[in-house]
């Protein structure tokens, strides 16, 4: 059975243009649409309270939100099957529970209760450090212009990771149901230490150190490649930082992808510090990819 693509709703307007965002995505992937609301009406006031009185006002609101976003994907896209959840629990808690049974999470950057000078909610950022599936998320003030084919251009960040990772495959699936080009970018740094003081020399770490790149590259995105040859692939080294060169590169993008490691057993987020600034900083849709290890 195909997996679906995941949606967490409140109600806001970042959560909507994540439903449009989805809807679009779930339409070019040929895969169904759950919609999930988080709602913890009945642990406060208790079921058997909650059925002498009727439904309850948090009740009827979480209903209303999810029939909205399930008739704003219906709108928007007539052939995608659409469910709708509401389920009793904290939002980031529904969310991680839900990427065990998702090809991909998708979320806003902030909800209901996030402030405007927020760069992003905590419960997307907490769903991006922590879910076991690929989580994307709508950046900021561009999110109201994201669309998953807008500019038929997806960006990866390159990790240092052998051939075959999470995030190749996931980069070059999304790339080619789009019909968009693949931008794949490695950067690298000549460490200060290595600048040769031999003016004969001058040159070569920097050099040695670009080749590793391009050879890092080559073996990440190889096997992708030949499995995906429709797809318009752009190889591109880059020296400098990976966070400044990444939200650069991801002007003019529908999707920026990077991989993150989660270790098994460890408490808390983990995300690293590229995909934590990309999160942040990035001009279009970050999806953050786990790899175990």
């Amino acid at each position: 059975m195909e997996l679906p693509l995941v949606v967490g709703v409140d109600g806001s307007e970042p959560s909507l243009r994540a439903v449009d965002w989805a809807t679009d995505d779930a339409a070019l992937r040929g895969a169904p649409l759950r919609l999930v609301y988080a709602s913890l009406w009945e642990r406060y006031e208790g079921a058997a309270l909650a059925e002498g009185l009727g439904r309850s006002s948090e009740q009827v609101m979480a209903d209303n939100i999810v029939e909205n976003a399930a008739g704003r994907a219906h709108r928007r896209a007539p052939e995608v099957k659409v469910t709708t959840h509401v389920l009793p629990d904290d939002a980031a808690s529904v969310l991680l529970n839900e990427a065990h049974i998702a090809a991909a999470l998708v979320v806003g950057s902030r909800g209901r209760g996030g402030l405007a000078e927020l760069l992003l909610g905590s419960v997307s950022l907490t769903v991006a450090g922590r879910a076991a599936c690929p989580v994307i998320v709508l950046r900021g003030d561009q999110d109201n212009q994201a669309g998953a084919t807008t500019h038929r251009r997806v960006v990866l960040g390159v990790g240092g990771e052998p051939h075959g990772t999470v995030a190749t495959r996931f980069a070059f699936e999304e790339a080619e149901v789009r019909g968009a080009t693949l931008d794949a970018v490695r950067t690298w740094r000549c460490p200060a230490y290595e600048s040769a003081d031999d003016p004969l020399l001058e040159g070569e770490p920097a050099r040695l150190h670009e080749q590793r790149a391009a050879e890092i590259m080559e073996s990440a995105l190889s096997k992708a490649a030949d499995e995906h040859p429709a797809v318009d692939l752009h190889r591109r080294t880059a020296e400098g930082s990976a966070r400044r060169i990444l939200v650069d590169a991801s002007e003019g993008a529908d999707l920026l992808v990077v991989g993150v490691r989660r270790h098994h057993g460890l408490a808390g987020l983990q995300l690293g510090r590229v995909a934590h600034r990309l999160l942040h900083h990035s001009a279009c849709p970050v999806a953050v990819v786990p790899q175990r290890g």
